[in-house]
């Protein structure tokens, strides 16, 4: 059997804010509670189990691969929620996308505090892209 990704546990404050935030933003539903674990799972079977944890929590980062359609409405969401963006991980491009690879990104942060990215083309898949390094603005977007 080949290696497949299943599952991971994301240390949170509060399992019910998170897991509901990353289900509103890519348009995902939050399963059923099993235990001390809130699950939302991807279209690929990739679960992600929010755990509840009073401890200091260091970010994580998570990449979420989605159509050109999917982009669109998850960045919607985050624009109609106010939640700040930015194209890149470092916060260099405030309120904007980036273009890597020929395909768009944005980056924003989780209740949590983990850094969330959302692109439509795995980076690396077109390395001679001319939108490479190019951002766009987006329209009443917050910065990060």
């Amino acid at each position: 059997m080949p290696v497949e990704f299943n599952h991971t546990i994301v240390l949170t404050r509060d399992r019910e804010k998170s897991a509901h935030f990353l289900a509103h933003v890519l348009d995902l539903e939050v399963g059923k509670p099993a235990g001390m674990f809130l699950p939302v799972t991807t279209a690929n079977g990739v679960t992600l189990d929010f755990a509840t944890v009073d401890i200091d929590i260091p970010m994580q980062h998570y990449a979420f691969l989605v159509s050109e359609d999917e982009f669109d409405h998850a960045l919607a969401r985050l624009v109609a929620a106010e939640v700040p963006i930015q194209a890149d991980p470092h916060g260099k491009h405030p309120g904007r996308i980036n273009r890597n690879d020929g395909g768009r990104g944005v980056y924003f942060l989780d209740p949590a505090g983990h850094g969330l990215e959302v692109i439509t083309r795995p980076y690396g898949s077109d390395p001679d892209s001319p939108l490479n390094g190019v951002t766009e603005e987006v329209p009443g977007a917050v910065g990060g």
